[in-house]
C-alpha cells in the first residue's frame, strides 16, 4: 500500500509540473504532440476490448511515459513547476 502512495505522490507531482509546463510559452515545441499522444494512449479503445489488461497496462505504461516526459523538460521549467505545484 505504501508502494501505491508513493507512486501516486510521484504521478501527482509530474502531472503538475506538466500542466504547468504546458502553459508556458517557451516550453520545448515537442511538449504538447507528446502530451496529446499520452493522452489518446490513456484513453486507448482496446481498453474497452480488454478491460483488466488495459488497466494494468495504463497503470505502468502511463505514468513512466508521464515521468520521462517531466524529465526531458528543461531544468529550469522542471523546478519552477515543482515550486508552482507546492505553492498552488
Amino acid at each position: 500500500m505504501k508502494r501505491l502512495a508513493w507512486l501516486w505522490r510521484i504521478v501527482k507531482g509530474d502531472a503538475r509540473v506538466l500542466w504547468y509546463a504546458l502553459r508556458q510559452p517557451g516550453r520545448p515545441v515537442w511538449l504538447l504532440p507528446a502530451t496529446v499522444l499520452l493522452g489518446l494512449y490513456a484513453l486507448d479503445p482496446f481498453n474497452f476490448a480488454l478491460p483488466v489488461a488495459g488497466v494494468i497496462d495504463d497503470g505502468i505504461i502511463v505514468p513512466l511515459v508521464l515521468h520521462l516526459l517531466v524529465k526531458c523538460l528543461p531544468t529550469e521549467m522542471r523546478r519552477a513547476g515543482r515550486f508552482e505545484g507546492a505553492r498552488g
